[in-house]
């Protein structure tokens, strides 16, 4: 029984790891690759800083096909 709760640990570490790596790459992605029309850079550093994973999930889904279509980076 020990064994399952350290490997539901590790499992859980692991997702939580992989999250805030996501979460960090799309701050970067945000700040380094939007561009700087309007107030949009900041609105989607806006939103991916305070809303967490989900925000970056949005951006990444979201924001950034049309975004690479568009500007082609």
């Amino acid at each position: 029984m020990e064994i399952i709760i350290v490997l539901f640990w590790l499992v859980a570490m692991g997702i939580g790891l992989l999250g805030t790596a996501f979460w960090i790459w799309m701050i970067i992605e945000v700040a380094t690759k939007e561009p700087e029309n309007g107030n949009d850079k900041i609105v989607w550093i806006l939103v991916v800083v305070l809303v967490g994973v989900i925000g970056a999930a949005v951006y990444y889904f979201v924001r950034r096909p049309e975004r690479m279509k568009k500007f082609g980076k």
